[in-house]
């Protein structure tokens, strides 16, 4: 097992969109960016969204920019997790960030997405209050595991966020 520490939120004051994965994996972790493995198809889908083509081929700097620009924000519903590998399944001893913090910080939230189902399953349980003051979104996993859905259909999930940029 492996001791996994989520990163700081990518977030500022314009940030209407929150977007929370569950914890980085282990080449997110490794590089210390969000989504960095390459067959992640998040930064694709962000392309879409964001109207900016080649998103996924930029520096990672310009990346969480655009996404700023766009005002969406990211984070993790998890702090710490122990885990093996990358999957969520593989997730034990969790500790949720505090999100509740985050949100009284940076009002202008709107919108949370979860990226996946165990970002969806932590939030439930440690912030259930929150799906009832937030329009909140369990959004498929842009995940390589999640082979069940092909980048086509990830976007037209994950299209609803245009309604808050």
């Amino acid at each position: 097992m492996t001791l996994c520490e989520s990163f700081l939120p990518s977030i500022d004051k314009n940030s209407k969109i929150l977007i929370l994965g569950s914890m980085p994996g282990v080449k997110s972790l490794e590089q210390q960016q969000y989504y960095a493995h390459p067959q992640n198809r998040f930064w694709k889908v962000m392309a879409e969204i964001c109207n900016t083509p080649n998103l996924y081929k930029l520096d990672y700097k310009l990346k969480l920019n655009v996404l700023l620009k766009n005002k969406i924000a990211l984070w993790d519903t998890l702090s710490f997790c122990e885990r093996l590998g990358s999957l969520d399944s593989k997730i034990i001893n969790e500790k949720p960030n505090d999100i509740i913090k985050l949100l009284n910080e940076y009002q202008n939230i709107k919108l949370i997405c979860l990226n996946g189902n165990k970002s969806y399953s932590v939030f439930k349980k440690f912030f259930p209050d929150l799906l009832n003051r937030y329009s909140c979104y369990k959004m498929p996993s842009t995940s390589p595991a999640n082979a069940k859905y092909h980048l086509e259909l990830l976007i037209e999930h994950w299209k609803l966020l245009i309604d808050y940029i």
